[in-house]
């Protein structure tokens, strides 16, 4: 049964999408149980601080030059040879794959010489001398996982090409998976570096269990290294706007990690938790829900059908507002339950509980702006404009960096997250403005109205929340899991079913989503259901 539903789905963009939502899912579950075991273990105390400060210098180098730009430009180039010459398009993919990996290899081998330097000088400036050591060890382990993830994204890129979307699925799950089992077996025997063993330990799990796949597809690895091939020279030359825009978004990330390294213990840590809960929905809901519209609206422009654009354009946009401000309503007023029920355990004390749900409120105020740059983004590469986007993102980055600062000497953590928060509405505004000069029709007058009504229907069942919280407040035993979880669940639920039954009330067409996903994961039953996004 379950084989025979990825079949149907697999064969649709909308499909894939949502075998990759419900993996996503399932990944970012496992990823909050790791963010319990590190939280109930070390506390957001030095020790995690270390952690997530050891991430920044492999992540600026793997994210910016492999990760994201690397399938944008593989997989068109590599379906286009495929079709005039599969013998030519494995030479492609081994040319690819062996020229990053040395590539990856030789900055590896810099950066772990200069490991020292950057880290201690460049990314926790603030950290004391032991701590900054205890980086510097962290991180040249962790360097280790770039070539994995390499190894490991041109597999996915060949996988999503067949659309085969399982595996590629399943791998981040398994990376999260080695990070537990580097908690629970590695720490106790190496101390922190066990960390990073299980950080190195799920990269090379998430590229082994695609392998299977990639096998069977045809690819065998050859010692190619052919750089002169007109569609390898295309590969890189496509990955450069895309490779820019990434670094961007990296270097806002290691000044941010400059200026937490600044403040009090923890705050490392706990910027970190609190955005790993935030983006959970926007991970969800909105990347799938953009990924799947983005070659409808690139089909559309290239037909010069400016409506069908701006109809595929406001439904999804509508979609994902649908689902992430009610979310980001509920997230802001059960956040001290949430951040309980996730991390308060063991280590993880009232202090760290309090410094956590304060960053996720102010994390959760640009929830909606954070779920639209995805959309708003692919509304421009459609244009074939990617330079609007990386200006815009630059001045955002910079604007973010100045309110982190400022923010920050009086909010500590949570004044990070402030001004995240403000950069990312800023530049929401920003992209709209710019898109709305491309003259194109938006249905602008639909999608505010749908704001309006999401934003006053989601008050109202936050409301209703509330007071359904107040009460089981006082019921159970607030002092205990259970009862924390109780009440989240309970409140939780309670306003989810207000918010869908004043949506239905309304008649709100964003209402068919909900049926819409159940049509496509059960395509084959009515077989003359006409594609959506």
């Amino acid at each position: 049964m379950l084989q025979r539903i990825l079949h149907k789905l697999k064969t649709t963009v909308a499909g894939g999408a949502i075998i990759l939502a419900g993996f996503s899912v399932l990944s970012r579950l496992i990823g909050l149980l790791r963010d319990r075991f590190l939280a109930s273990t070390f506390g957001a105390g030095d020790t995690l601080d270390v952690y997530y400060a050891a991430f920044r210098l492999p992540d600026l180098v793997f994210n910016t030059l492999v990760l994201g730009a690397f399938a944008v430009a593989f997989i068109p180039i590599f379906l286009e040879t495929w079709e005039d010459n599969k013998k030519r398009a494995w030479r492609v993919t081994n040319s690819i794959l062996n020229i990053l990996l040395a590539a990856m290899a030789v900055i590896g081998v810099v950066f772990f010489i200069l490991a020292p330097q950057i880290v201690a000088w460049l990314i926790v400036p603030g950290f004391s001398p032991e701590k900054q050591q205890l980086t510097v060890e962290l991180t040249r382990v962790m360097l280790g996982s770039i070539l994995f993830f390499t190894l490991s994204n041109v597999a996915g890129g060949v996988l999503n090409a067949f659309k085969r979307f399982a595996a590629y699925g399943l791998a981040p799950i398994m990376y999260n998976l080695g990070i537990i089992a580097g908690i629970a077996w590695l720490v106790p025997r190496y101390g922190p570096l066990g960390l990073a063993y299980g950080v190195v330990g799920g990269a090379a799990l998430h590229f082994l269990v695609q392998v299977p796949a990639w096998l069977k597809t045809g690819f065998r690895w050859r010692a190619v290294f052919d750089y002169r091939l007109p569609e390898v020279k295309k590969i890189f030359a496509l990955m450069l706007p895309r490779t820019f825009a990434l670094a961007i978004g990296q270097v806002n990330k290691v000044v941010l990690t400059v200026i937490a390294s600044t403040l009090a213990v923890g705050s490392v840590a706990v910027y970190n938790l609190a955005d790993n809960l935030q983006y959970v929905p926007i991970g969800v809901f909105a990347i799938p829900l953009a990924m799947a519209c983005f070659p409808y609206l690139s089909e559309a422009l290239s037909q010069k059908n400016h409506g069908a654009f701006g109809i595929h354009f406001s439904v999804t946009l509508r979609r994902i507002i649908f689902l992430v401000i009610p979310t980001s309503f509920f997230i802001f007023f059960l956040r001290a339950q949430i951040v309980r029920v996730v991390f308060g355990a063991g280590a993880f004390d009232w202090n760290d509980t309090r410094l956590t749900l304060d960053t996720l409120g102010f994390f959760a105020l640009s929830m909606w702006a954070q779920a639209l740059l995805p959309l708003l983004a692919r509304a421009f590469y459609a244009f074939q404009d990617t330079k609007t986007p990386v200006v815009i993102g630059l001045w955002s980055a910079v604007l973010n960096i100045a309110l982190a600062f400022g923010l920050s000497r009086f909010l500590g953590a949570p004044g990070l997250a402030l001004g995240f928060s403000l950069a990312a509405i800023v530049n929401v505004i920003w992209l709209w403005l710019a898109l709305k000069r491309k003259n194109i029709w938006l249905d602008t007058k639909t999608i505010f109205d749908s704001g309006l009504k999401i934003i006053l229907i989601s008050a109202a069942a936050t409301l209703v929340l509330q007071m359904v919280k107040l009460e089981i407040g006082q019921l159970v035993n607030m002092d205990t899991f259970l009862g924390v979880f109780t009440q989240l669940i309970i409140a939780g639920f309670i306003g989810l079913v207000v918010y869908l039954g004043l949506a239905c009330w309304l008649k709100m067409p964003e209402v068919e989503i909900l049926k819409n996903m159940l049509v496509k994961i059960y395509p084959f039953k009515n077989k003359n259901i006409k594609e959506e996004l």
